[in-house]
């Protein structure tokens, strides 16, 4: 399988016991101009998807399927004729169309400035403004697919389409309204395909294996943690976090919930959707970078657990995670993040540590969220994502949401999502009840006290509003 992220390319051979093998890794970072945007060169993702994965497929032989799972909704537009992108791929969280979609939503369209729809607008009115150009559009999923088939498959699959803001609220097909609105010709949109099911030969690969799963990262974590059968959830901690429970059947609210979660389309297979719910939280390894790379309190990610570890508790310093605005449950992109409570007596440790205890907080929110708007509570929440790999932090996860945590197997549950799709195609799995049964914490950390939730909610309340015009920003 290949599996994009924010920093790099993973490809990785997984083998029918859900054993990973035969991993390789390429960096590739996004840039950040100014402050609010994030580009990345969609040229170079595509030369190191191809180098890990002809890396990965010579140390471990013949490969029966490949699976792909990417980072969702970062948006890549490229000339069909030459395959060259006509600008630079711009990542999900970026807010450069925030603007934008307060101009929809005045028209009556709520649209997210993390999703595709007016990222592409922006893309075609600085590159294509008269949209004269033969011109293609693809989440990184889209792009990877073109480029291992040489061209030959335009396609994405549900549950990166439903992340675009594109689609109707079936799953089904792209909205016609959404793409006048904006003057995206639905001639440069993929075909929406199965999640698990034969889609194209990678023929840039030895063997020319068939390409037989796809799914966004959140949905591939989903399945990779055996969350396939309703009122299972995880919770992924990577630059943003994503709480994601599996229901069944599509929620009844059509856009979000009243808890702010949005439906979402979990997988399709032979056709058909299974429906998840999702919350949102816009900052979580992101924090720990800025610790690191911007404030200098820490050499490296790793050593935030070390330094946190170091004093009992935060101090009665309590930070609140809004670099990028706050998601689940407030989406409030107008909020800031801050750190309340510090005094003389406040150290390097006591910070560190309630920037962990600050994003575990966050967690918290969104588990109240989903549990609100999926109408059933969860007993337990499975964990992945670079974060999980911190004891500290997944200690004060269980501690702010007052239930167990279990810890995947592996750092990034993605790999093996993107497996057990295309392996179930392959027939290396039989159905979700099979990836189910796979399920294998490699630990469960059980909660030992209560963060303080009351101060948390005060705090919140403090960070929420500052910028009042991105604050008004409703979709």
């Amino acid at each position: 399988m290949v599996d994009v992220g924010t920093s790099g390319v993973r490809a990785s051979v997984v083998h029918p016991d859900s054993t990973v093998e035969h991993t390789c890794y390429e960096q590739v970072l996004p840039s950040s101009p100014s402050p609010g945007l994030i580009e990345f060169d969609a040229g170079a993702l595509a030369a190191a998807a191809l180098d890990v994965a002809h890396a990965c497929a010579a140390a471990a032989g013949p490969v029966s399927a490949v699976g792909i799972a990417n980072q969702r909704a970062s948006t890549i537009v490229w000339d069909r004729a030459t395959g060259e992108p006509v600008g630079p791929g711009i990542g999900w969280q970026d807010l450069r169309t925030a603007g934008t979609c307060l101009l929809m939503q005045a028209e009556g369209l709520r649209l997210a400035p993390n999703a595709s729809a007016t990222k592409i607008s922006y893309l075609l009115d600085t590159y294509d403004y008269g949209r004269e150009r033969d011109l293609l559009f693809g989440t990184v999923d889209t792009w990877l697919v073109w480029h291992l088939s040489r061209g030959a498959a335009h396609v994405t699959d549900a549950t990166n389409a439903g992340v675009t803001g594109l689609v109707t609220p079936d799953g089904a097909r792209w909205s016609t309204r959404v793409c006048d609105a904006l003057r995206i010709p639905e001639a440069m949109l993929p075909s929406i395909v199965d999640s698990s099911g034969e889609v194209a030969r990678a023929v840039a690969l030895a063997g020319a294996p068939p390409i037989t799963g796809i799914a966004g990262d959140q949905q591939a974590s989903l399945i990779g943690q055996g969350c396939t059968r309703p009122g299972t959830a995880k919770v992924t901690f990577g630059t943003g976090g994503m709480l994601d429970v599996c229901v069944g059947e599509r929620p009844a609210f059509e856009v979000r919930g009243e808890g702010g979660c949005f439906p979402i389309a979990a997988w399709r297979r032979r056709g058909r959707i299974t429906w998840g719910i999702e919350a949102i939280m816009l900052s979580a390894g992101t924090c720990v970078e800025w610790l690191r790379d911007d404030l200098g309190l820490i050499a490296s990610a790793a050593e935030s657990e070390e330094i946190a570890a170091s004093v009992a508790d935060a101090g009665g310093v309590v930070f609140v995670p809004a670099l990028l605005g706050l998601g689940t449950p407030h989406w409030d992109f107008g909020a800031r993040g801050s750190l309340f409570g510090l005094t003389r007596g406040s150290g390097r440790a006591e910070v560190v540590r309630a920037v962990l205890e600050g994003v575990a907080q966050r967690g918290a929110d969104l588990l109240d969220a989903a549990e609100a708007d999926a109408g059933r509570g969860v007993e337990a929440l499975r964990m992945d994502g670079g974060m999980s790999a911190n004891g500290v932090f997944v200690q004060a996860v269980a501690n702010a949401c007052g239930r167990p945590v279990e810890v995947s197997p592996v750092l990034e549950a993605t790999t093996l999502g993107a497996a057990y799709l295309a392996g179930m195609s392959a027939g290396l799995w039989a159905d979700e009840d099979d990836v189910a049964a796979a399920w294998r914490p490699r630990a469960i950390v059980e909660p030992t006290a209560r963060l303080d939730r009351d101060r948390w909610r005060d705090a919140v309340n403090r960070a929420s509003g500052w910028i009042p015009e991105l604050s008004s920003l409703q979709f």
